[in-house]
């Protein structure tokens, strides 16, 4: 199956899991206050639906317009923009004849249950997976900067440890991108000093340039050999399978970062390298640099496990009880909700050209990923859960805040705002959600066209 069709498959199954949840939160809520609820859609069924069907007094349906879903309760302002029904006299059954506080819970139903959901789910797999990550204070000789130009940008080198960020500690290498991505300040180690940087505020329109060089960083890989082929002009010198570089002339030459250098000052010559053998002896070997700075065989073909035996990072693996891992679920739905607030926050300042990278259904579609895999579905539908919990939210009108916060001020003042004015505010809001709907796809679309 192609990867793209498993993606869309994932998408798809992802959001309609997700709307689904997300209007039964609002739907429980208004069956137990005996508030009518008059539709129950997933997805937008504008001039006809797929499927509906009534049972009893709702009639359950699948629109063919795949933007999201929604209840329709009986006396209330909303995405139908049913104002006949407002005209007449308050019915019991209708939204608005229940105390403002019932309103209110019915209203942060949908955003509740999304965020629970996204709590269950990260329970779920700290249960199920644990927790592998690599320790930051592990790494034996800091961080390799693939992408100089970008390390350059905030500040940090090949060799660097990275302590902190917002004077926070990392304890994890896994964090360290979204963490720079969100912060303002860097701590590094550099040759036993500790420097504190700022982060250019700029510094997330700088990786948006090129995508493919976000991940900047990587773990310091050692100069491995994997296999030296038949036709090498080193296929005689001595290399075996597994051998580890120590020094090229006499200069330490452990990694790749150290090794290519040293290659490109050597093309056409003949270097003497000291390796460590599989088992643990060292050889010396005399090989060949070719004009292009090669030496013309396969590098790498250890594991991430095989490096962290070798002594260069450590690899930790937390598992968790069923009663642990209610905690630690709970700390990875809240952190993550903290993180994309800082993130959004980023996005409405224009500074920092994060707004960028804000993108749509194909956006949302490319974090899933191209081969089947549980936990990788099942972590990016937590995140999505969160992000449509906290974007629903938002004070805009035509969204779940827009409603809390009419509500709260009527339960402030007294005071009801008037069927007229809610009216208006829900047309407000509905082109402010247009607008960032063409926004958010339009940069996809041209992030395809011209990137």
């Amino acid at each position: 199956m192609s990867p793209i069709i498993i993606q869309v498959i994932q998408f798809f199954l992802s959001l309609s899991l997700l709307i689904v949840l997300h209007e039964l939160g609002h739907f429980i809520p208004a069956k137990i206050f005996k508030t009518r609820v008059e539709k129950f859609y997933l997805f937008f069924d504008v001039k006809f639906s797929l499927f509906k069907k009534k049972i009893g007094e709702t009639v359950y349906g699948i629109g063919w317009l795949p933007l999201g879903g929604y209840v329709k309760i009986a006396g209330m302002i909303d995405e139908s923009m049913d104002t006949e029904q407002m005209k007449e006299e308050p019915k019991p059954w209708e939204f608005r004849s229940k105390p403002a506080w019932q309103r209110l819970i019915i209203m942060l139903g949908g955003v509740t249950v999304n965020f629970i959901l996204a709590v269950i789910i990260y329970i779920g797999m700290a249960y199920s997976y644990g927790d592998q990550y690599i320790p930051m204070e592990s790494l034996k000789d800091g961080v390799w900067v693939t992408e100089p130009e970008i390390g350059d940008k905030v500040g940090i080198e090949t060799g660097d440890k990275i302590i902190a960020v917002d004077g926070n500690e990392l304890k994890s290498f896994n964090s360290v991108f979204i963490e720079l991505i969100n912060g303002n300040s860097i701590t590094i180690e550099r040759d036993g000093r500790r420097i504190e940087k700022e982060i250019p505020v700029d510094f997330i329109s700088t990786l948006l340039e090129d995508e493919e060089k976000v991940r900047f960083l990587s773990l310091r890989a050692p100069f491995v050999v994997s296999k030296v082929s038949k036709d090498s002009h080193n296929k005689d010198a001595g290399f075996q399978g597994k051998d580890e570089f120590l020094t090229i002339n006499g200069s330490e030459a452990v990694y790749r970062d150290q090794v290519t250098p040293i290659l490109e000052n050597n093309k056409g010559k003949d270097i003497n390298v000291v390796v460590k053998r599989e088992d643990g002896t060292q050889a010396n070997i005399v090989a060949k640099v070719n004009d292009e700075g090669l030496l013309g065989m396969e590098i790498g073909g250890l594991t991430m496990q095989d490096f962290a035996d070798r002594g260069y990072f450590e690899i930790k693996t937390q598992k968790y009880t069923f009663l642990e891992a209610i905690p630690a679920g709970i700390d990875k739905g809240v952190s993550t909700l903290s993180s994309y607030v800082k993130q959004l926050k980023k996005i409405f300042n224009p500074q920092t050209g994060a707004y960028k990278g804000v993108g749509g259904f194909a956006a949302i579609g490319s974090m899933f990923p191209d081969t089947w895999n549980w936990a990788a579905f099942w972590s990016t539908t937590a995140l999505i859960s969160i992000i449509l919990a906290f974007m629903n939210i938002l004070p805009i009108p035509a969204l779940d805040g827009g409603h809390v916060v009419f509500l709260l001020y009527e339960m402030v003042t007294g005071r009801k705002p008037s069927d007229k004015f809610l009216e208006y505010a829900q047309m407000v809001g509905f082109f402010l959600l247009i607008a960032l709907l063409l926004f958010a796809n339009g940069n996809d679309l041209y992030k395809w066209l011209f990137k």
